[in-house]
């Protein structure tokens, strides 16, 4: 029997606290999730595994981190606990050569910038799960490449999801501004909207814009896109819009889907989680 080409996914996933609360993001990543046919396997770029070396998570049953601080105590009670897949890091490996990308077997596991988006897409915790490690020692393109190189996993039954935020500037957050994007935040997200979904293997070239260095002061964040992008590109599919939106001024909730089956319409409007008001904006981490 043939497998279904597995959708894919960029989620701009904001606050940790999206993980507790119910918002329009929130229901369209859950929308999504219901929608795409089972996976095999679930394989996140999460921009919170951030090292200085590319690796996939290779333990049968991967910790869930709590990788944040200030928050309330209810977010920290979280566990998802989806199995892992050992040989699906070893699937990797084989077809990402001659890049090299080791097994992690006990360093890292699920971190919020996975599990707060899978507690609503894939709410049960029964789909195995692995974390791709971000090399933050490559240029972007390297990043763009090995996402395109990761193209053939879809054909296996693995959704790739990438985890980050297209504009991500902590810096710049202000928390009375929920649902507002800064006129430079909404320019650099409108012209990477375009990018993904008109031109995605040319999405590096985003680092250029006027607007750059204000929405990506570290590219962290950023570079989860570029996998996506890698793997449409690939696919000569059209990225397609899941929600969009702005929090704190600063961040872009843009999310964007390959091949998946219509979603319920989410675009524009308000609709970000609160912070509470008693959390200061240098004691968190999302």
């Amino acid at each position: 029997m043939t497998t279904p080409l597995m959708p894919a996914a960029f989620i701009g996933h904001g606050s940790p606290m999206n993980a507790l609360e119910r918002n329009r993001y929130t229901d369209a990543w859950r929308a999504f999730g219901a929608s795409v046919p089972r996976p095999r396997a679930i394989l996140v770029v999460s921009a919170h595994w951030y090292i200085n070396a590319s690796a996939v998570t290779a333990m049968p049953r991967p910790k869930t981190i709590h990788d944040f601080y200030g928050f309330p105590r209810e977010l920290f009670a979280v566990e998802y606990a989806a199995p892992g897949l050992p040989a699906l890091s070893e699937e990797i490996s084989d077809l990402v050569k001659p890049t090299w990308v080791g097994a992690d077997l006990d360093s890292w596991g699920i971190d919020h910038g996975t599990w707060s988006v899978l507690v609503h897409a894939f709410p049960a915790a029964d789909i195995p799960v692995v974390q791709l490690a971000i090399n933050a020692t490559k240029p972007l393109e390297y990043h763009l490449e090995l996402g395109a190189k990761l193209a053939a996993l879809r054909e296996t039954g693995v959704l790739v999801l990438g985890s980050g935020n297209v504009v991500h500037n902590l810096g710049g957050v202000d928390w009375s501004l929920q649902d507002v994007g800064y006129d430079w935040a909404q320019r650099f997200d409108e012209d990477a909207k375009a990018a993904i979904v008109e031109r995605p293997g040319d999405v590096t070239a985003l680092s250029g814009h006027r607007d750059y260095r204000n929405a990506v002061p570290t590219p962290d964040h950023f570079i989860p896109m570029l996998y996506f992008a890698g793997l449409a590109a690939a696919a000569g599919s059209a990225p397609e819009v899941l929600v969009d939106g702005y929090a704190y001024g600063s961040l872009s909730m843009t999310s964007y889907t390959l091949d998946a089956p219509p979603q319920p319409h989410a675009a524009g409007g308000a609709g970000a989680a609160p912070v509470p008001e008693d959390v200061p904006a240098d004691e968190t981490n999302i």
